[in-house]
């Protein structure tokens, strides 16, 4: 699958300050699939918020979380709020942990105000395989960052994921999404600060105090810098050959054997010391499957660019 550069469209020079004494709530809306920290996201805004003395009405639905589904948190602070939940097109920030999300709920964001955050990670999920064969055509949206401006007033396509790896801890790419929220609320820097650090494992408040700085700076750079600086995301083809490749974590293995009974194409196994194992890797298709069943986390599923043919002959 081809990966999404960082993009920012439609970015003013001048960060957006959504101002909570306004009669009217703040709305910040935030999406992804399970296991990406959504929850922790609305929890960091929402303390924040109620810190600061506003009303809060925090809304999640995280009932698929453990499989790989969608997640999503409405969170609305200010004067006075009524609704728990926020109506199409009355959202103010979309944060999106996942892009097909993103796009799926821009609905709901301000057409002419709003402000879509997104990591540009592509999370495919299985039963967007319409075929088992590899390299066949998946069924993910194509749509690019610029072709979402045309709907919002800004738009911030980060690649958190990344951003996140490099700093060693994939799981830091919210963080780095909510350094990007702290620059478009009204909240002081080391009140953001105190919270994200409050609300992150003890063990992980260096990594993700680096994230959060990321996230800042990445908002920074592309509101100071010329528009045309990164280059446009370019769709997802509709044929995209790859290989895929299973990394299956034995420490966490619970010799469940979903994976195995599940497995459309009957490539697991448990080995002789009852830990989920590859064998057949000629036959996996890469549809995911056996990660987002997997109750323990201990499968993942990388799907590595195909070699040219030239390339993979010498």
């Amino acid at each position: 699958m081809n990966e999404q550069s960082s993009i920012a469209v439609n970015a003013d020079s001048e960060p957006v300050a959504f101002n909570a004494a306004l009669a009217e709530p703040t709305n910040v809306l935030i999406v992804g699939v399970g296991g990406q920290g959504v929850i922790l996201v609305s929890k960091v805004l929402a303390s924040l918020a109620q810190a600061h003395g506003y009303e809060v009405k925090q809304s999640e639905v995280h009932g698929m979380a453990k499989r790989g589904g969608t997640v999503f948190s409405h969170v609305r602070f200010g004067p006075r709020v009524w609704s728990p939940t926020i109506a199409k097109g009355e959202a103010d920030v979309l944060i999106a942990l996942e892009w097909a999300e993103g796009l799926r709920w821009l609905p709901h964001l301000k057409r002419d105000t709003g402000v879509f955050i997104c990591d540009t990670k592509r999370i495919v999920p299985p039963f967007a395989c319409l075929s088992r064969r590899p390299g066949a055509p998946m069924r993910y949206s194509t749509e690019t960052a610029e072709q979402v401006a045309a709907y919002v007033s800004e738009v911030y396509a980060i690649d958190a994921t990344k951003l996140a790896e490099e700093l060693g801890n994939e799981r830091a790419a919210n963080v780095v999404l909510l350094g990007a929220l702290s620059t478009v609320l009204e909240f002081a820097l080391p009140e953001w600060e105190r919270t994200v650090t409050a609300f992150v494992p003890k063990k992980t408040i260096a990594v993700n105090s680096a994230a959060f700085e990321l996230g800042r700076n990445w908002i920074a750079e592309a509101k100071s810098g010329p528009a045309t600086a990164d280059a446009a995301p370019a769709p997802m083809p509709a044929h995209t050959p790859y290989q895929p490749r299973l990394e299956i974590t034995d420490a966490w293995c619970k010799s469940c054997e979903i994976c195995v009974k599940l497995c459309p194409e009957r490539c697991l196994t448990l080995n002789a010391d009852r830990i989920a194992t590859l064998v057949a890797p000629e036959k996996c298709t890469g549809c995911r499957l056996c990660e987002w069943l997997c109750p323990d986390f201990a499968i993942r599923v990388h799907l590595d660019p195909e070699a040219p043919a030239m390339e993979a002959a010498q």
